[in-house]
């Protein structure tokens, strides 16, 4: 542990905000409105929510939530994020929610979905940075 006159080390954590199974169910309830916008199955959105057992994405599917994990939450908020990088930068939500299966040179050819199925938080991470950067907010 620092000594206390150092800044902490520790990242904010997305626990403090998320931390009653009221707040986790609204924050799956987004996060599958969105993968119905984006056209996901059910192994790509459990994919995106980080590989939970079938029958736990089924139930958080129905907001029968009493906790997620730590990395949840953070994949959650990396999609939340996204969705509403591409909310503003597209005139329409249909433009927005297509631009994530569109190939982009930026991410190698690839769709920005594909970049994100790879599975990996930082393949979400990487993906909200290429909008912020384009909607200049990455410098």
């Amino acid at each position: 542990m620092p000594p206390s006159y150092l800044p902490s080390t520790e990242p904010e954590t997305t626990e403090r905000v998320a931390t009653t199974p009221a707040k986790m169910a609204a924050a799956l309830r987004t996060f599958f409105r969105i993968a119905d916008a984006w056209q996901l199955g059910a192994e790509d959105a459990g994919v995106l929510l980080g590989k939970p057992s079938r029958a736990t994405l089924f139930n958080w599917k129905a907001a029968d939530v009493r906790r997620l994990p730590h990395d949840t939450l953070c994949r959650i908020s990396y999609v939340l994020g996204i969705w509403k990088a591409l909310q503003i930068m597209f005139p329409t939500p249909e433009r927005a929610d297509a631009w994530v299966r569109k190939p982009n040179t930026l991410l190698g050819g690839q769709s920005a979905l594909q970049r994100m199925l790879a599975g990996d938080l930082t393949d979400l991470a990487a993906v909200r940075a290429l909008l912020d950067a384009a909607r200049g907010d990455g410098a």
